[in-house]
């Protein structure tokens, strides 16, 4: 039980599950910002475009519920179409904010690749230059020795 554990937390505190952890987070707020957008700012405009409609009320009606008074004896079923328009437009709009995000993000690796690298460092001579430099070095210490 106590290896288990061990692996389990091993696991758990990998660099990238913990990464994911805090995407997974991120992504649920920004979907939460995405929606209020959405609800808040982007339908409203679209319904008074289209004559006050607002697209979460359509729906298609299968059968219609059953009152009994003020009590529901059969609730409506229905096809809440405007629901999933709604839904697209969601999703519409958090993949076009990571495309955007996701172009940035490439752009900036390109300039950063596209930078000039420093200079290299002058090369060394090469191996028949050392040994040119100590032949002569050596016919040079001969010459002296005599």
């Amino acid at each position: 039980m106590k290896k288990f554990l061990q692996e389990f937390k091993e696991f758990a505190m990998k660099g990238n599950v913990v990464d994911m952890a805090v995407g997974v987070v991120i992504g649920a707020a920004f979907g939460k910002i995405v929606t209020s957008l959405v609800n808040d700012i982007i339908m409203p405009a679209v319904g008074m475009v289209t004559g006050g409609v607002n697209f979460s009320d359509y729906k298609w009606v299968i059968q219609e519920g059953v009152k009994q008074g003020e009590e529901i004896v059969t609730p409506e079923v229905a096809i809440t179409w405007g629901a999933f328009v709604q839904t697209v437009f969601d999703f519409l709009i958090i993949a076009f904010c990571i495309f955007l995000a996701i172009k940035v993000i490439n752009k900036l690796k390109r300039e950063k690749e596209a930078e000039p690298e420093a200079p290299a460092a002058p090369a060394g001579p090469t191996q028949e230059e050392l040994l040119t430099q100590i032949r002569d070095l050596i016919k040079e210490q001969n010459k002296c020795a005599k």
